[in-house]
């Protein structure tokens, strides 16, 4: 019997393949999903079920596509329209030889929630292992407010009695498998730890020690951004739709070509770093470095539109079109061949943004310069520690919420060490704003000067 832990970087998503005696089951499995098939081929076994934990939110779902490819049944929890697959009964069981998994219905992140409890059929331990969903994390729980503010209390009820009634009953020997790791947004505090117990979360997950009403009222105050994406993201994942062959393989496209592109309406993704982008980068460009475009992308660009990479590296193409394809992301039109370098030496227009230290900016604050700090980071991260005089506009909003800031004044954008505060000032020079800077080395910067700060939570 094996059990293995596939990755999908960025998003912070877990899909997980099972695999004993010539048979095998696949959970939560991504679009791209060769991963699978290869694992299928190396172990000898056959891919019978596909099991999802929920509908989910920040991916597209990989079922349809895997499907295709084997013939295996695709099955999920009760209370929504799907479209396709089986719906499940609580209590429901796969056999794998020696080894079964048995469905367990578990709501509180969504309604539809399962896990699987994988148990050995000959005497021993009994359940060895559980595959949560977004029910329990590392370190954290699931989410309660997908279904809007007047359903939260009512997941989080259901979410408490499913982990304490259901999953925390298997036993604390059961190892725990969830659907993500840090830096998912659909936990809002992931521990960094690869694997997990019952009996570890038990001890050191501080949400498990609140009672019901406590935990309700934690998941109620809880604030936790949700990015526009997720709604297509479930509309996706309920869905039939066409399903992918293979990756999208963009052109490779010469900087009059790219430029022609982007004429015709085309969005220009810059993933190369802060101070790479502010060295030069092309008029217009979103510029979404690479290891945070799969937080970010879903907040900036549009679904209708072509996209057009900019790259450090050709071998950075790939990268991006996975992250972007697992986000429902297929037009993906090209990317510039060469890069800036070939931009610039093409005798193409560039544009620079300015750039300061936190020492300048300090310097500017204490003689009363003219100038907005703006804060562009998520909430949780603003109220564990931010500046007395930034303004707190989440770069995922700053669009909507430009009128708060007015265009005669120098805005300082600072993040934590620089990639969001590229992200904001890309916004503002494309919305008219000409007097935009970075602080490079953002909050982290400034805290390590030992200037002053606030922390809160």
């Amino acid at each position: 019997m094996s059990i293995i832990k596939v990755v999908s970087e960025g998003l912070a998503h877990f899909s997980y393949f099972i695999a004993n005696e010539g048979t095998a089951s696949v959970i939560d499995p991504r679009r791209d999903c060769d991963v699978y098939l290869d694992l299928a081929r190396k172990a000898g076994v056959r891919i019978s079920h596909i099991l999802e934990t929920h509908r989910n939110e920040d991916f597209v779902v990989g079922s349809l596509e895997l499907f295709e490819r084997t013939g295996a049944e695709i099955f999920h929890g009760p209370g929504l329209e799907w479209k396709y697959g089986t719906t499940l009964v609580d209590g429901q069981r796969f056999q794998m030889g020696g080894m079964r998994l048995t469905a367990l219905h578990t709501p509180g992140h969504t309604d539809e929630s399962m896990s699987y409890v994988l148990h050995e059929d000959s005497p021993g331990p009994g359940s060895i292992a559980v595959f949560t969903g977004d029910a329990i994390f590392a370190g954290d729980v699931g989410r309660t407010d997908l279904a809007g503010k007047d359903q939260t209390a009512r997941l989080a009820g259901l979410l408490h009695d499913s982990i304490h009634k259901r999953i925390l009953a298997l036993g604390d020997g059961v190892l725990l498998f969830a659907a993500h790791g840090a830096g998912s947004v659909c936990g809002s505090d992931i521990s960094e730890r690869e694997f997990t117990t019952i009996g570890i979360e038990k001890h050191s997950n501080p949400l498990l020690h609140l009672n019901k009403a406590d935990f309700i009222d934690h998941k109620v105050r809880e604030r936790l951004d949700r990015p526009p994406y997720f709604r297509r993201m479930e509309v996706m994942n309920l869905s039939t739709r066409p399903t992918m062959s293979g990756m999208p393989d963009p052109i490779p496209l010469r900087p009059k070509a790219f430029a022609e592109y982007q004429s015709a309406g085309a969005i220009i993704v810059d993933t190369r770093t802060a101070d790479a982008f502010a060295g030069a980068h092309i008029e217009g460009s979103d510029s979404i470095w690479m290891a945070g475009l799969a937080s970010y992308a879903g907040w900036l660009l549009p679904y209708d539109v072509p996209l057009l990479l900019v790259v450090d590296d050709p071998v950075h193409v790939e990268v991006a079109v996975r992250t972007l394809t697992r986000m429902g992301y297929d037009n993906i039109a090209g990317y510039l061949w060469g890069g800036m370098l070939q931009w610039c030496q093409s005798s193409m227009p560039f544009k620079t943004t300015r750039t300061a230290s936190v020492m300048e900016l300090k310097d500017m604050l204490d003689s009363n310069e003219n100038v907005i700090v703006l804060d562009p980071r998520p909430h949780h991260e603003w109220v564990k520690i931010h500046l007395r005089e930034a303004k707190h506009i989440f770069v995922g909003e700053l669009e909507k919420n430009l009128a708060l800031l007015p265009k005669d004044r120098l805005i300082a954008s600072m993040c934590s060490v620089g990639h969001r505060g590229a992200m904001a000032a890309a916004i503002l020079e494309r919305n008219g704003y000409d007097n935009v800077v970075n602080i490079l080395g953002g909050v982290s910067a400034w805290e390590a000067a030992g200037y002053p700060v606030v922390k809160g939570e």
